[in-house]
């Protein structure tokens, strides 16, 4: 029997490419500077660092892009929105050159002028071997600045779509970070600390006026943004409440105007609750099981050699998952089960690529004594208790599908501060992670999760797949010129991924926001949201 998962109404239509949309940005309707205000943000997680190329992570660049902008931007609907980048193209004569023509009259928080050295620069820092980001720039052989407003960036091959990698990697200014010894990123993953991990200097709509790590950030309105426009949320209190009852409680009581991180089981009670504004919407993020497929023996395990390394057991662990068990009872409805680890949203997903099987407990237990493992096998799951929506609640459910086939699973729940760089290390046996996709392509998922852990790639690969032929593939994206033909590449290769049970996907999130009434903001696909675009009513 085969599941096709029924998507809401909003998931059913794909999204249309993002336009390169030259000239000024749109920017969104807000309530006058006479009706500014002071909001207090709560989530349930504080940024990893205030350095931009270090940690490429939800909730660290949700906080960052309020300081920080990068040269384009995307916007809810998935298109792409000038930032410092006025306007772009191929050159047309030399289209494996990526031109972008930078915005005059921006000024960093220290009141210095952007330039496109400031853009060349950031750019090759992203791309450090310490940088989160530089999967994104796997692809550049190159970046110059033929002028103070021009910056030209020389790929590999012809990539059309190219500037939908930069909506995450924001621009720096390379005087700062030389005088500060900032000059390249905190290594994603490590306590080592710079200049820049706990100042910024950007040139964002606001600027920070005072930061306690995990505890609260305080933000102002820059008053010089090139903009012109003061937000109607000038002052911002960005706290961090890891507790979800506390957070709710803060709501309620007034203490927090929005809440970002509510949990499944408060949304309806939430929706009815007066003086509460509830918005919701799907998440451009998948959640996922990883494994190390290819390491000789596990670190947790209580049988020799590594029973993930097979095919088999993957398979099995597939039949024994239950998703729309955790759909209906750990959800409440709260995400669209997944049978591919790729949300809806990104080009190379397909329905068909989605479908998944109904649990099978009795073939899942017989492919598991194929493998050799007749009585099973025990492993700790590494899974974060404070990032994704029930992350934890997920792990515990799950390891008792697991056991009802002889796996033994440990739950080890920690902060997603100390799951992260255990996957990111080559630590963990077994994990539960998310991926959202600022590009909306797949190549970016490739590129980070799937590709062998060489130079610019696979820098979230925690699966430790080393597969050249996929590589090869993978590669072959970045310079494939014809869009169809490029789209079924991407889908051949999450055929072949799905087919090795490379990863256990689960399901993309769908979001809640609640802040109190008079705000609104709705939720952006990425859950990355600017507070600069929150209405207040007059």
């Amino acid at each position: 029997m085969t599941i096709r998962p029924a998507l809401p109404k909003s998931l059913t239509l794909r999204p249309r490419r993002a336009a390169l949309m030259l000239g000024t940005v749109a920017m969104m309707a807000m309530a006058s500077v006479a009706s500014a205000e002071s909001v207090t943000w709560v989530r349930s997680l504080d940024a990893a660092s205030l350095d931009v190329h270090s940690r490429n992570e939800g909730v660290t660049i949700t906080l960052l892009k309020h300081l920080y902008e990068p040269l384009v931007e995307r916007a809810n609907d998935g298109s792409l929105l000038p930032r410092l980048a006025t306007d772009w193209q191929m050159l047309p004569d030399d289209p494996a050159v990526w031109q972008f023509k930078i915005r005059e009259g921006v000024t960093f928080h220290d009141g210095t002028p952007l330039t496109a050295a400031d853009v060349v620069f950031s750019l090759q820092r992203a791309q450090d071997e310490g940088s989160g980001f530089r999967s994104y720039l796997s692809s550049v052989a190159e970046i110059t600045a033929p002028d103070d407003y021009t910056v030209n960036v020389r790929l590999v091959g012809v990539s059309p779509i190219f500037p939908t990698n930069l909506t995450p990697i924001m621009i720096m200014s390379a005087d700062w970070a030389a005088a500060n010894d900032s000059l390249t990123p905190q290594a994603a993953g490590s306590t080592d600390v710079n200049y820049a991990t706990t100042h910024e200097n950007g040139t964002g709509r606001y600027q920070l006026h005072s930061r306690e790590v995990d505890v609260a950030s305080h933000l102002t309105a820059y008053d010089a943004h090139w903009s012109g426009q003061i937000p109607a949320v000038d002052d911002i209190t960005f706290r961090v409440i890891s507790d979800p009852s506390t957070r709710l409680a803060a709501l309620l009581s007034g203490e927090a105007d929005f809440v970002q991180d509510v949990p499944v089981q408060d949304v309806e009670r939430l929706r009815e609750t007066a003086g509460i504004n509830l918005v919701d919407g799907p998440e451009n993020r998948i959640i996922y099981f990883g494994y190390d497929v290819s390491s000789d023996s596990l670190m947790s395990s209580n049988v020799d050699g590594n029973p993930f390394a097979d095919a088999r057991v993957r398979e099995a662990i597939a039949l024994a998952f239950n998703r729309d068990a955790i759909h209906r009872v750990v959800m409440r409805g709260q995400s669209v089960p997944a049978g591919v680890a790729v949300p809806p949203f990104v080009d190379g997903w397909t329905p068909e690529l989605d479908a998944y099987a109904a649990p099978d407990i009795a073939g899942a237990t017989a492919l598991l004594a194929e493998a050799g493992y007749p009585d099973g096998f025990s492993v700790q799951l590494d899974c974060p208790n404070d990032r994704y929506l029930n992350d934890e609640a997920i792990c515990i459910a799950t390891a008792g599908m697991l056991g009802q086939i002889g796996i033994d699973v440990t739950v080890a729940g920690a902060s997603m501060a100390i799951v992260s760089p255990k996957v990111i290390g080559d630590q963990s046996d077994f994990f539960l992670l998310g991926a959202g996709v600022p590009t909306f392509d797949s190549a970016y998922l490739f590129d980070v999760l799937y590709h062998s852990k060489t130079g610019a790639y696979g820098a979230y690969n925690g699966s430790r797949l080393a597969d050249p032929a996929l590589d090869a593939r993978i590669e072959a994206l970045a310079s494939e010129v014809d869009i169809d033909a490029r789209s079924a590449a991407m889908t051949g290769i999450w055929q072949t991924l799905k087919d090795e049970f490379i990863v256990l996907p689960v399901h993309s999130q769908v979001l809640s926001y609640a802040m109190r009434e008079g705000l609104s903001l709705p939720v952006h696909p990425e859950n990355i949201p600017n507070l600069a675009d929150m209405q207040v009513a007059q």
